[in-house]
């Protein structure tokens, strides 16, 4: 299982509240079959009407990995494709003012942390960020912190969600593959399991 204690990178920050699903990954992108290819459409409506203004299409900001957003973040439709197209692009986690519950959870599913700060700390964030855009911070999921500089900024997070990141079982495949040999022992045992059944005769 893959555990997630912290994670380092640039931020890029994305002014406003409210930001919805479908703002996110527009619905014309729901119909593929994969998640591949969904980090090029995100935002799509939002950078083509800036006109390369978006926080997405800024130059200083490709590879950044942690998404600092608004109140509310996520808001709207539960589609998935939403975190996995954050995650394609490379987000790797957001800190917002707060998050919608399905969003949440989604993000959670996918290992991607999201965690909550204070409006004030958040501004502090942005700020920094679009001062110093190259400046690296740190999200640390133990201390529930993000690390700027010297500075070190507290965040929340669910505890269940914490010890899911920091344990891996957010990782339900992998939660899975570490327990296949007690998987098939328990199959094993079970009267329908192996060997097959026996086909019924004309009278069964």
């Amino acid at each position: 299982m893959s555990r997630i204690v912290s994670i380092t990178g640039r931020a890029v920050p994305l002014p406003g509240d409210d930001i919805d699903t479908d703002r996110i990954i527009p619905a014309r992108y729901l119909r593929c079959l994969t998640f591949d290819g969904l980090g090029e459409a995100v935002f799509a409506d939002d950078r083509h009407q800036s006109g390369g203004e978006h926080p997405f299409d800024a130059a200083h900001h490709q590879g950044a990995s942690l998404l600092l957003a608004g109140c509310n973040f996520g808001c709207g439709s539960s589609r998935e494709h939403a975190p996995q197209a954050l995650a394609k692009w490379g987000i790797r986690a957001i800190v917002a003012e707060s998050f919608a519950e399905i969003f949440f959870g989604n993000c959670v599913a996918i290992g991607l942390p999201c965690a909550t700060a204070r409006p004030e700390h958040l501004q502090q964030l942005h700020t920094a960020v679009a001062m110093h855009p190259h400046r690296l911070l740190t999200l640390d999921l133990e201390a529930l912190a993000v690390h700027l500089h010297e500075a070190r900024l507290p965040v929340l997070m669910p505890t269940g969600a914490q010890q899911m990141f920091l344990s891996g079982t957010w990782d339900a495949t992998g939660q899975l593959l570490a327990g296949l040999a007690a998987i098939r022992a328990i199959a094993g045992r079970l009267p329908y399991g192996s060997p097959p059944c026996a086909p019924l005769g004309k009278g069964g």
